[in-house]
Order: C-alpha cells, then structure tokens, then sequence
C-alpha cells in the first residue's frame, strides 16, 4: 500500500490538525506510530487488516508527517487524548488500538481512560512505565536539545532509526521509509515538533493507568529492542500487567510492524478474530 496515494483526512484539535487515513469496512482499527515515525510504518500490514474485514484508521502524530507543526503540547497523555478525540469523530467504536512504542503507550492511556471506546490493545514495543532514571532523563533532554536541531537533526535521526532502534532484519522498503522521515524532519517546523515531543516524553504517567486497563491486549516486542534491557523479560512483565497475549520476534528490533510484518500480521489477525468471537459469545449471552 503507498499511502501517499490514499485520501488524506483531517481531525481538528484545539492546537491544530491531526492527519489519518482510512481505509476498508468492519470492525474499527485505530492505529498510530512512535516518535519520529510516520503513518508508513505501518503500510505492509494495513491491506492484510483490510482484506481481513477491518476498518483501518492510520493517524500522524503531532507534528509529525501531514499532521499540523502548531501544537505546543506533546507526549503519552496527548497523543492518547487525540487517539480518543478520533475514535470518537469517527463514531464507529469501540475500537482496537494499535501503537508502536509511546504511540502504545497513548493507546494504554485511552484504554485505561475511556474503556467505552476501546475494545481491545495491540502494542508495538510500548512503554508501560519509565525504564530511566531521573537523572538519564535529564541527560537524554539535554542530549536531544543539542541532537535534534538544524542543520544535523533530520539526518541524526535517521542514522538512529537505521542503525540503533531498527536492528536486525530490514524491510526490504527501509530505505525508501527512512527517506521519507528524512525529508520531512528536513522542514524545521517538523523537527522542532519531534525535538519537542522526544523532551518531554515520560512514561511514569502510564504506569499507574495499566492496572485500569480492561480490554484484551496482545503485545509485541523485537528480541532486539534497545530500548529494553532485556527484550524478553520487559515483554513478560508487560503481558503480566495487561493480562494479555504476547509475541517475541527474533532478530528484530524496535518496529516490528515494519521489520517483520510476516511475523506480526498472523497475531494480530488471530488476536482480532478471537475478540470477534468475545464478542458473539456476549451477544448470545445477552440474548440468552
């Protein structure tokens, strides 16, 4: 699927416009990228939900690809507040929420925040707490102040998507990808956006919320992850927090969705399907 060829559409915020794409009938699914990635990332596994008999909904962060560069607010909370704004707009929920790294993070704040619109989790390497300390997160702003600025910033990035965060297998569309972060990070109003939302991530906010969570939930985690010590153990941690499903995949790294699509789109169908049979299971109780 090219993306760039699909209808664009556009939710109003009170900070700006959020940029999504919509594409088949059924069942909603809401999905949205991680920091410094664009609604791409997931373009190899969006026709498998299609054709499976899902409504997909793909959205751009703030500031990030055909999103509006006007909000001044950035984050977890946020984006999970835009993820509810547009579940909402679109008026077909409740829905499944799909999101790589914080964007999963957002997705367990909707879900802990509005059960009512959320039927269910699929979360791409999240963040369910902060695994720094204060000090390394100090130390990390101060880095990504000096980082992720003119006339360097666009093309740190991209050597880091590459070389750090997506190790181990490559899409064999990851250079075309990485170009295409590249030159919208090149516009400054887009990196200032990213520059502002990797200063004020923190995921101590999440962490008290996932207890709140009661929808299903299939997590997803690269055994190459950097941004886990321990890939498998920070999965089984997650999915005995959530209660849910879970799917280690070798050789990947920090964008399973986009380095291994053979590997997560069998989950996420079969975790799709099973809340499909959840569900007609409760209607026949409802009914009995």
């Amino acid at each position: 699927m090219d993306t760039t060829r699909t209808q664009l559409r556009y939710l109003a915020r009170p900070e700006g416009r959020l940029a999504y794409t919509d594409e088949g009938t059924g069942p909603l699914v809401v999905a949205v990228p991680g920091m410094g990635d664009l609604r791409s990332t997931y373009d190899d596994v969006v026709p498998a939900l299609v054709a499976a008999g899902h409504r997909v909904v793909v959205a751009d962060l703030r500031g990030h690809g055909d999103s509006d560069t006007t909000f001044t607010t950035h984050g977890d909370v946020a984006t999970g507040t835009d993820l509810v704004a547009l579940v909402e707009h679109l008026d077909a929920g409740p829905a499944v929420l799909v999101g790589s790294s914080m964007g999963g993070s957002a997705a367990v704040w909707a879900a802990a925040e509005r059960p009512d619109l959320v039927r269910g989790l699929v979360l791409l390497a999240p963040h369910l707490r902060e695994l720094g300390s204060p000090t390394q997160l100090r130390v990390n702003r101060l880095l990504y102040r000096a980082l992720f600025v003119r006339p360097w910033g666009a093309a740190a990035w991209a050597s880091l998507y590459t070389s750090m965060f997506a190790k181990g297998r490559k899409s064999p569309r990851h250079a075309e990808h990485v170009a295409r972060i590249r030159r919208s990070m090149a516009d400054p109003a887009h990196l200032r956006s990213f520059k502002d939302l990797a200063v004020a991530l923190d995921h101590s906010v999440i962490e008290p919320l996932v207890a709140k969570v009661q929808a299903p939930s299939l997590v997803v985690v690269g055994e190459l992850d950097p941004d886990y010590q321990d890939a498998g153990a920070e999965l089984a941690r997650m999915r005995g927090a959530l209660g849910g499903e879970e799917l280690l995949v070798p050789g990947v790294g920090h964008y399973p969705q986009h380095q291994a699509p053979d590997a997560l789109v069998p989950a996420a169908l079969d975790f799709l399907a099973g809340l499909e049979r959840l569900d007609q299971r409760g209607e026949r109780g409802a009914r009995a």
